[in-house]
């Protein structure tokens, strides 16, 4: 109750111009965190490509474009509508030989060099996605990343503050397997500032190899052996069979329904349950008695989140290796034992039941087909490891591990770890509504949570579902508001127990993108803390 609050300006309506920035078409719709890459999908819808195209071409140029939070080397989910939905996980597992004992003496598994690095599955993304429906040829959904990455292009603002503050994370590394990153991507010994032209013939070359073999040369090719050779050279585990081994699984997403839309998510390993937990709890309270900026409002989503993190927490993991099946996390009598638990305080430590039985993320929508796409290095760069000759960045994405005995999500070979990346979609009745998604680790279900409500409580369009303030809720009590946020509300949360801390960083509140479709209108939204666009025509 001490904690003394950041000064904010006591703002009064929402600090984006949402009503100036609703961006409407009738033949098809994108929207990325990055306009060049936003662009690019653009370019194959024009060419006479489908929505899966655009997709893929914008999650290829983000690649180039947004090189901090996502890579050649990164894992990649997908929902796709086309009459009916269908989830794709291409998360990669850990490598066969990943030696347990190197962990023994860790407190955590650390974020930089190979402990981290799982077999990436990002290309196998876009290969998979492409087979299926796309309607351009293979090579041609690279040209524009190919094209940013040879030519070079201007490092856009929000991506140049998330390079700056990488700085203090990668230039201090020495040892041999880091050297090649800092070399690609600082190589002024510095980032480079907003304005300033970045490129990579390396990262084009390589492209230009994962275009012309159709994905094999990342996986059973001259890349897979680069990668191979370069972990065998400096203490890696990642082998050749590894890669060849590495298959994206087609799964059924998971759902659930909260007032009169259907929430749809990846099921696990990824933490999009958690966003349908948190709507189960919350279906029992109306929410939309208190205003959208209340103490009410924010503190009952704050505690059904806290809920829905603690079993997520303890039971999620690789689905082979989870002992309390989705289904019954998603079991709507267990959501309203939950709900009882949340009364007009801040609940201390929420402890999970017992149930019984750095991100890019981008839309696309045409007349046929609907995409949701999410792909990560996981924080930031990823581990600080780029493959020789290749400018291929490995994510870290084996930091969503735990070094827990006993638990579901402990480290182990040939395992998926938790992932905190997870594209949403939304349907009514039998329609789609369309692809929806918040980057930022723990964020993100929190994200997707809140922009729900703001629609579906709320009456908000998608950009000013985006544009509203935020909370992010961190652990035990303490949550971050943004500055937006009205300070009273935030001295009323405290009053409730909240550890409350109001922060001008607005990357710690995630970077989303929604493309809905009524009355045959796409209405598509772009998040305002990112440098992206959305495009409608």
């Amino acid at each position: 109750m001490s904690q003394k609050l950041e000064n904010t300006e006591n703002l009064t309506t929402y600090p984006y111009p949402s009503q100036r920035k609703v961006i409407m078409g009738k033949r098809g719709a994108v929207a990325t965190s990055q306009n060049l890459a936003t662009l690019a999908g653009i370019e194959m819808l024009l060419a006479g490509g489908n929505a899966v195209d655009a997709a893929v071409a914008m999650a290829i140029a983000l690649t180039v474009v947004e090189p901090t939070s996502n890579g050649i080397g990164s894992d990649a989910f997908a929902i796709v509508w086309d009459g009916k939905l269908h989830g794709l996980n291409a998360s990669g597992k850990s490598a066969k030989s990943l030696p347990l004992a190197a962990f023994t003496n860790l407190t955590e598994i650390p974020s930089n060099g190979w402990l981290p690095v799982t077999v990436p599955g990002a290309v196998s993304a876009w290969r998979n996605l492409w087979e299926r429906w796309g309607k351009l040829p293979f090579e041609q959904l690279f040209s524009p990343a190919i094209r940013y990455a040879e030519n070079g292009f201007p490092v856009s603002p929000v991506t140049a503050e998330a390079w700056q503050r990488a700085e203090r994370i990668f230039l201090p590394l020495n040892r041999p397997e880091f050297q090649h990153f800092k070399q690609v991507f600082f190589p002024k010994n510095r980032a480079p500032k907003a304005g300033e032209i970045w490129g990579s013939e390396l990262h084009g070359r390589t492209l230009r190899s994962i275009a012309n073999s159709g994905g094999e040369s990342f996986y059973n090719g001259e890349i897979a052996q680069k990668i191979a050779n370069f972990a065998a050279d400096t203490g890696g585990f990642l082998t050749t069979d590894d890669l060849r081994n590495h298959l994206a699984d087609w799964v059924e997403p998971i759902l659930t329904n909260y007032r009169d839309l259907t929430v749809w998510e990846i099921p696990p390993n990824g933490q999009g349950i958690a966003t349908l937990m948190a709507l189960n709890i919350l279906e029992g309270f109306d929410i939309a008695q208190y205003p959208r900026e209340s103490v009410e409002s924010y503190h009952l989503q704050i505690e059904a989140m806290k809920l829905a993190f603690a079993d997520v927490r303890r039971h999620v993991a690789d689905i082979r290796f989870m002992t309390v099946a989705a289904e019954h996390l998603l079991d709507k009598s267990y959501a309203a034992e939950r709900r009882n638990l949340i009364n007009d305080t801040a609940i201390p430590l929420a402890e999970p039941g017992l149930p019984k039985g750095g991100t890019v993320y981008l839309a696309a929508a045409d007349g046929e087909l609907m995409v949701s796409f999410i792909q990560s290095n996981f924080e930031g760069f990823g581990s600080g490891i780029l493959v020789p000759e290749t400018g291929i960045a490995l994510h870290n994405r084996g930091l969503g591990f735990t070094l827990e005995a006993g638990h579901p999500n402990q480290i182990a070979p040939e395992k998926r770890p938790f992932h905190t990346i997870i594209p949403g979609f939304l349907t009514k009745g039998d329609r789609p509504l369309g692809p929806f998604g918040v980057m930022g680790g723990p964020m993100q279900p929190q994200g997707h949570l809140q922009v729900i409500l703001n629609m579906a409580d709320y009456g908000m369009n998608p950009q000013a579902a985006l544009d509203a303030p935020r909370w992010f809720f961190v652990a035990g009590n303490r949550v971050l508001l943004e500055k937006s946020v009205s300070p009273k509300i935030a001295e009323l949360l405290l009053a409730k127990g909240h550890e409350v801390r109001v922060t001008k960083n607005t990357s710690l509140f995630g970077k989303g993108q929604i493309i809905l479709r009524e009355n045959d209108v796409f209405i598509a939204g772009s998040e305002p803390r990112a440098d992206g666009m959305a495009i409608a025509f």
